[in-house]
């Protein structure tokens, strides 16, 4: 084996918990294999650098050995080298900001458009 899929690979190595959110991830601009925007089926090869956009969060992986398989924690190492630099980890830890909305009172349920916006509010704070 000389390639594995760039999403079978971010699973196997438990960067994500399931396939299906590494090929979101992967889908969602959010992967890159060497500085390349990775789509899920982007091959990836030993001594590549993985760049992975997890919450705040930029997370950095060199393959070492590939696999198609999900393994424990343990073995992680032996097949990925992690490359984050510590100020990146810290971000995990950091405390988030509080967002307060306020609603006029008697102004009902937030529309759809409302929940919309809330969303895309959210989303620039991830």
């Amino acid at each position: 084996m000389d390639s594995v899929r760039a999403d079978k690979y971010l699973w196997a190595i438990r960067v994500y918990k399931t396939r299906s959110e590494a090929t979101d991830a992967c889908s969602g601009n959010k992967v890159r294999i060497n500085s390349v925007v990775a789509k899920p089926s982007k091959a990836v090869k030993i001594g590549d650098v993985l760049e992975v956009h997890k919450g705040p969060a930029t997370l950095t992986y060199k393959v070492l050995q590939l696999s198609e398989n999900r393994m424990g924690a343990q073995l992680v190492p032996d097949y990925a080298e992690d490359l984050t630099p510590e100020s990146e980890r810290a971000k995990f830890h950091a405390p988030r900001e509080t967002i307060v909305m306020r609603r006029d009172k008697g102004a009902g349920r937030p529309t759809k458009k409302d929940r919309r916006t809330l969303d895309a509010l959210m989303d620039l704070l991830d």
